[in-house]
C-alpha cells in the first residue's frame, strides 16, 4: 500500500543514523513495529489481578518431571 507521509526531516534522518537503516522506509517499518510492540506489551500490565493462578502450584515440581 503506497503511503504519503510528511515526516520531518530532522526526525527521520535521526532515525536512519540511530537506526543504522538504509531507506527511510526501513526506518518507518521499524518505528512502527516498535510502537506496535511497546503498546502491546503495556496492555499487559492491565491484567494486573486479573488472572487467577493456583496457590498449591509447585513450578519446581513441574521442572523435574521432564
Amino acid at each position: 500500500m503506497a503511503t504519503n507521509l510528511a515526516i520531518d526531516d530532522e526526525l527521520i534522518n535521526t532515525a536512519l543514523e540511530v537506526g543504522h537503516h538504509q531507506t527511510k522506509k526501513a526506518a518507518v517499518t521499524a518505528a512502527l513495529k516498535e510502537y506496535i510492540q511497546r503498546h502491546q506489551q503495556l496492555e499487559i500490565f492491565s491484567l494486573f489481578g486479573e488472572i487467577e493462578y493456583d496457590p498449591s502450584y509447585d513450578y519446581k515440581e513441574a521442572r523435574r518431571r521432564k
